[in-house]
C-alpha cells in the first residue's frame, strides 16, 4: 500500500501539491504518463472514446516533439495535458537548473499548467520554484504499476479494484513498458469503475 496509495507522510513532503481531488464526490481522474507514443496512446485514446471518459495525458516534451499529431489528437478528443518534463528526468538526479530548464523546454511544446514530477519526486527548490512559475503539481492517490515486470496484468487490475476511491487520480502510463498490460485490462477496469459508479473526469 505504501507503493500503490501513497503514505501520508508522503503527502506532506509536497503540502500543496494535488494527491486525490473530492472525497465526497463519486469522480476518478485517469492519468496516462510518459507518452505520446504511437504504440500506446491510440490505443489508450480509443478505449477512452468507448466509455465517454476523460483523462490527462503527462506528456514526455521529447515524444511530443516527435509525435506532434498524438499531442493534438490527445488534445481534440478532450483531454487534458500535463507536463512530464522533457526528457523524462528525475528531479533528485539533477541540478536545479538543469531540471527546471528541462521543463521549460517542455512547455514550450505542450502549453499547460499541470506538471508531475518524474517518479514523484523534486528537492525542495525544484517544487516551489515550479509552483512560483504557475504550475499546479499533481501526483497521484493510486499508482497501477502497470509498468513492473513483477505484476501481470490482473495484478494491475487489482490494484485498481483494491484502491480506487472518490476522488482518486490513478495513474496509468502510455509506454512500451505498460501497454501489454493495459491491452489486457484497461476496458475492465474502466468497466468495473462505472460499475461502482464512478465518472471519469479530467483534471483541470
Amino acid at each position: 500500500m505504501l507503493i500503490e496509495q501513497p503514505a501520508r507522510f508522503l503527502r506532506w513532503i509536497y503540502p500543496h501539491a494535488v494527491w486525490r481531488m473530492n472525497p465526497n464526490e463519486r469522480v476518478v481522474y485517469l492519468t496516462f504518463d510518459d507518452g505520446p507514443i504511437p504504440e500506446a496512446t491510440p490505443y489508450i485514446l480509443d478505449v477512452l472514446d468507448q466509455f465517454g471518459a476523460k483523462a490527462t495525458f503527462f506528456m514526455v516534451g521529447d515524444n511530443a516533439h516527435r509525435y506532434p499529431e498524438l499531442l493534438e489528437e490527445v488534445r481534440r478528443r478532450g483531454h487534458a495535458v500535463g507536463n512530464h518534463t522533457y526528457n523524462h528526468i528525475g528531479g533528485l538526479s539533477w541540478s536545479s537548473w538543469k531540471y527546471l530548464y528541462n521543463c521549460h523546454k517542455a512547455h514550450r511544446i505542450l502549453q499547460t499548467h499541470l506538471f508531475r514530477p518524474p517518479h514523484g519526486w523534486m528537492r525542495a527548490v525544484q517544487y516551489r520554484t515550479i509552483r512560483m512559475f504557475g504550475y499546479k503539481v499533481v501526483m497521484w492517490d493510486l499508482v497501477t504499476r502497470d509498468y513492473s515486470k513483477r505484476l501481470n496484468a490482473q495484478d494491475v487490475l487489482e490494484n485498481v479494484k483494491r484502491y480506487a476511491r472518490n476522488g482518486s487520480i490513478i495513474t496509468f502510463h502510455d509506454s512500451l513498458k505498460s501497454i501489454d498490460k493495459l491491452r489486457q485490462i484497461l476496458p475492465e477496469a474502466l468497466q468495473w469503475l462505472r460499475d461502482q459508479g464512478y465518472e471519469f473526469r479530467a483534471l483541470k
